[in-house]
């Protein structure tokens, strides 16, 4: 595990004191792997497409490079995502509880989403990977009418002392969800409360059982070559 420059020696064997005595109580305390040493922190469609909305907001932009930096460090542990939440342990200067609640996504919005993906979309793999059309991609993940939670829909919840709307660690958290989807890309669906199966063209066995094809035919969705714009 790496520490920026600026955290003592005493605050990192505190918290690997604390962290091994969760572990030796059964608790599972797992840190999120993320990539070290190259540029983009995601590479597959879903993933990058959750960054690039992440850093669209304003309002978040002063906090989202300290919380990228503290994922990078491995100090992301626990994330768990499920229906309108997503929950963490962070390692700061403590070990700090972070929760995210996240509104599910507006019926209208995702049965004008669904619409308008009819006859597109033709097995859950294509889905998965970011195979879609233009027009389907930029619907899915515009601002206004697509998958991803606009900031009024967002919560943060944190134990630490930082009372910035949008703490370090909850960004740190945020950003992690952007690595789960390369190569869980079916949870951005389960976190906004939808089926992805309404999507299908087809919603048949053959087509449902994408789900289970390995992550490995998941890469390559480069979201920056369709925007022409350069991701984490």
């Amino acid at each position: 595990m790496s520490w920026d420059y600026d955290d003592f020696r005493e605050s990192k064997e505190r918290l690997e004191r604390q962290i091994a005595k969760r572990r030796q109580r059964g608790e599972r305390f797992e840190a999120l792997a993320a990539p070290a040493g190259q540029k983009k922190l995601c590479t597959t469609f879903w993933g990058q497409a959750w960054c690039r909305n992440l850093e669209s907001y304003q309002q978040y932009e002063s906090r989202l490079p300290r919380g990228r930096s503290y994922l990078r460090q491995g100090r992301v542990y626990n994330l768990e995502i499920e229906s309108g939440k997503l929950s963490a342990v962070v390692a700061g200067s403590e070990l700090y509880e972070t929760f995210i609640h996240i509104r599910p996504l507006p019926e209208a919005k995702w049965r004008y989403i669904v619409e308008t993906s009819q006859g597109q979309v033709g097995s859950m793999l294509d889905l998965l990977a970011g195979k879609l059309g233009d027009g389907l991609m930029r619907i899915l993940t515009d601002a206004e009418t697509g998958l991803f939670p606009r900031p009024e829909e967002i919560r943060f919840d944190c134990s630490c002392p930082d009372f910035a709307d949008m703490c370090k660690h909850v960004s740190a958290v945020l950003y992690g969800v952007g690595v789960q989807l390369d190569t869980k890309p079916e949870w951005l669906f389960t976190l906004r409360g939808v089926d992805q199966s309404e999507l299908l063209a087809d919603a048949t066995e053959t087509a449902i059982s994408g789900l289970s094809a390995p992550v490995s035919d998941l890469q390559g969705a480069d979201l920056g070559a369709l925007f022409g714009i350069d991701l984490v």
